[in-house]
């Protein structure tokens, strides 16, 4: 790939992050990129890899050039720079590198909005120490240091250890759930530690409850009893909220269909929109880069409409035949069938 075409798939990545959070990290582009996948975020993030350069799809001197070129468009934007530390969520605390090399400081640079309030800067700029991570893996394992196994481990020196030999073990487990509770009991536990699971169909590693001290667990529950009310009070105004942001970008989103497929009938395009951006629902429409309108995620959220109701692909998936090899079927009709949209 050349610089000059390097720079601009960098300047739109960066633009995608910028416009949804008024800021933009290294992280932010090389995912926007294609080049890394939030898994391998993830496992670098829990001490499971010794380099993300390691993980990711290019080589280390590729990756020196996008920070580099992050850097020219951030100064050209004029955003500010604040160096964030990077640390891993193992016991040790360590530093997390990017690449092999020297330097990481071109990395940590978190490129920052002069539209951003001063309260947001202080706190985007404030070192953050992440939970440690327990993780509840799929396949059998063993201890690196009893040679015993269980239910969670966590990385030590690159190293899985279960939760006794991590001195973890007089933790008790609470699920995913209920946020109250668990925000209140992580207040409250001296030491706790996130469990995540690695979801295969998703390919992402997910949260599905804390480790806590028990008495910390059992005052949360007090705390939580005593404002019930109060609460449910609350989350009902938020429902409220969150479905009048979402029929506000909904359609927002039809509307930015309808101007890049002219041709597509105007409830299609509202179909669409509600079906793409459908809250919890994982699909493209709920993207990073949907929600700030980017063409392509756009004109993906249309294909897969098209795919679905104007070809013959869930038969074939049904009959039998390959995912890969249906798509490669139906490309031409779906071609055809964008051409049409686009008038």
């Amino acid at each position: 790939m050349s610089k000059p075409n390097l720079a601009r798939r960098v300047a739109e990545a960066a633009e995608v992050a910028l416009t949804t959070r008024k800021y933009v990290t290294f992280i932010d582009v090389v995912t926007g990129l294609r080049w890394l996948h939030s898994r391998h975020v993830d496992i670098w993030r829990q001490g499971r890899a010794g380099t993300l350069a390691e993980l990711a799809a290019v080589d280390e001197d590729r990756l020196v050039a996008t920070a580099g070129l992050l850097r020219e468009w951030a100064l050209a934007k004029g955003l500010r720079p604040v160096d964030t530390p990077y640390v891993a969520g193992t016991r040790d605390r360590r530093e997390l590198r990017f690449t092999s090399g020297p330097g990481q400081e071109p990395f940590r640079v978190h490129w920052l909005s002069p539209d951003l309030s001063e309260a947001r800067v202080r706190k985007l700029s404030e070192p953050k120490v992440p939970d440690l991570v327990a993780v509840a893996p799929l396949d059998a394992w063993t201890c690196a240091s009893c040679g015993d196994t269980g239910p969670y481990l966590i990385m030590e020196e690159d190293r899985p250890h279960c939760l006794s030999c991590a001195d973890l073990d007089h933790l008790v487990f609470l699920p995913s759930g209920n946020a109250a509770l668990s925000r209140r009991a992580k207040q409250e536990s001296g030491l706790s530690a996130v469990v995540v699971r690695y979801n295969r169909r998703r390919k992402v590693y997910q949260r599905i409850g804390l480790l806590v001290e028990e008495a910390a667990l059992a005052a949360a529950e007090e705390r939580c009893l005593a404002d019930e009310e109060v609460r449910e009070r609350r989350r009902e105004r938020d429902r409220v909220r969150r479905a009048e942001q979402d029929v506000d970008y909904q359609a927002r989103m039809a509307a930015e269909i309808a101007r890049l497929f002219p041709g597509c009938p105007r409830d299609r395009a509202q179909e669409i929109a509600e079906h793409a951006a459908q809250r919890g629902s994982g699909r493209v429409g709920r993207t990073a880069a949907a929600k700030a309108l980017d063409e392509n995620a756009i004109t993906l959220a249309v294909i897969a409409s098209i795919r679905h109701l104007d070809t013959d692909y869930d038969h074939l998936l049904m009959s039998g035949v390959p995912r890969m090899e249906a798509r490669d079927r139906i490309r031409e009709r779906i071609e055809r069938k964008l051409e049409e949209f686009r008038g």
